[in-house]
């Protein structure tokens, strides 16, 4: 039987969570209501729960009928500090936060998800582990999860995830093998100089100047030292200076800034190219820069065996024509890349748009994007499925393999393209 009747089953208190915690949002590191609403629902569905994990992190344990490897399912918590303009009747009612990137459609999905698969328990070859995380919009929340053992106690075997995408239609989801999601670096730059009279610039040494040679220059770290075929971005979002008078040439000027990566190779040759050119244009023209890098999420690289396992599930679930498989992978950035550091998983992209709104086309992080609630049922079917498909398939597969039986999927666990 499809898993997809199980999630129709929970589709309205899926949707009622949704709405609560949309209503109700908080920012990373501070979901204390969310985490405990989060752990309220899971043991009331007869999961082991543990709360408190790195912080505000609720993990939820379901044991199948039979031993077995253990997935992870990962959905975040947390909003983002924008007011919002939706209007709708469960609108924010927390000024200046809002779910905007749709972390409360996560939350509500695999609250569904866990309910659905615990009357099927029995059916598990295996145990999932669905791990409920804070502050994925602001450093740390992946990290603080890891270190605090979400990957241990069961040790576990694979992790999946999704994220509401409002470039396809509620319904359908996006795959990708290999690189989906960017890793996403921070950069300063303090540039310093002579201040004086802007009557007299030549008294000076400005380091207005100095930047705007900078920021030119830095465009030719991707396209002079890497290769075409790499994809990499380097976007200055701040500069500012230490003046505010017209009349006035400052005497410092600040930049910052942030680096898009898939290749990790390139993402370590970067930095150096940059500190290099920084430099070398301030003392040119007589001045100083500063560059300090900060390393920040890494590159999601989706595992192909796990991208296999959702793509059967969703056609078992929702139809193989409701599959888009994704061209390019994106320089947008998600901190679930630190969990594939320790385990092969995959991420894909859940379809939320809706023909009767157009805001629902909005971009991620809009103040007045919505996202098609019939989405949440495409969600929980998907994953529930792909769960109940990795824990059975590879438990089976690995029988066979001790009794000496080729299952023809030996070799494809780790490949990336």
């Amino acid at each position: 039987m499809s898993f997809r009747s199980s999630a129709e089953k929970w589709k309205d208190e899926a949707i009622r969570l949704r709405r609560h915690i949309h209503q109700n949002p908080e920012l990373g590191h501070q979901e204390f209501e969310t985490a405990k609403l989060v752990a309220q629902f899971l043991e009331e569905a007869g999961l082991e729960v543990e709360t408190g994990v790195g912080g505000t992190g609720v993990v939820g344990l379901l044991k199948g009928g039979r031993e077995g490897r253990t997935i992870g399912i990962r959905a975040d918590m947390d909003a983002l500090p924008i007011v919002e303009k939706t209007g709708l009747p469960f609108a924010s009612v927390h000024e200046g936060v809002m779910h905007a990137c749709g972390h409360d459609v996560h939350t509500a999905i695999l609250l569904g998800t866990a309910a659905a698969l615990s009357e099927h328990r029995d059916e598990l070859q295996g145990t999932v582990k669905f791990i409920f995380q804070p502050a994925e919009e602001v450093q740390g929340g992946a990290t603080d999860l890891i270190e605090a053992g979400v990957l241990h106690n069961p040790e576990v075997d694979a992790i999946i995830a999704l994220h509401v995408w409002p470039d396809l239609p509620a319904g359908k989801i996006g795959l990708r093998k290999g690189a989906m999601l960017a890793a996403a670096d921070a950069f300063d730059i303090r540039v310093t100089g002579k201040g004086g009279h802007a009557a007299y610039p030549h008294r000076t040494i400005d380091p207005v100047i100095i930047a705007a040679q900078i920021i030119t220059a830095l465009q030719t770290v991707v396209s002079r030292n890497l290769s075409p075929l790499d994809s990499s971005v380097i976007s200055i979002t701040k500069l500012q200076s230490n003046s505010n008078a017209y009349n006035v040439i400052a005497g410092e000027v600040q930049l910052r800034g942030t680096i898009r990566t898939h290749n990790p190779e390139t993402r370590e040759a970067v930095p150096v190219y940059m500190k290099r050119l920084i430099e070398t244009i301030a003392e040119g023209f007589g001045g100083k820069a500063e560059f300090d890098y900060y390393r920040g999420g890494s590159p999601v690289i989706n595992d192909d065996h796990i991208v296999d396992v959702i793509e059967q599930a969703a056609a078992d679930t929702i139809g193989g024509e409701a599959v888009v498989y994704l061209k390019e992978p994106s320089m947008g950035a998600e901190d679930f890349g630190a969990y594939l550091e320790y385990v092969p998983g995959a991420i894909f992209r859940l379809g939320t748009i809706t023909e009767e709104d157009a805001r629902s086309e909005l971009p991620l992080h809009s103040d007045s994007i919505i996202f098609d609630e019939q989405a949440i049922v495409t969600g929980i079917s998907v994953l529930g499925e792909a769960a109940i498909r990795y824990l059975n398939q590879s438990n089976d597969d690995e029988s066979r393999i001790a009794l000496g039986v080729a299952t023809g999927n030996e070799h494809r666990g780790d490949q990336h393209d």
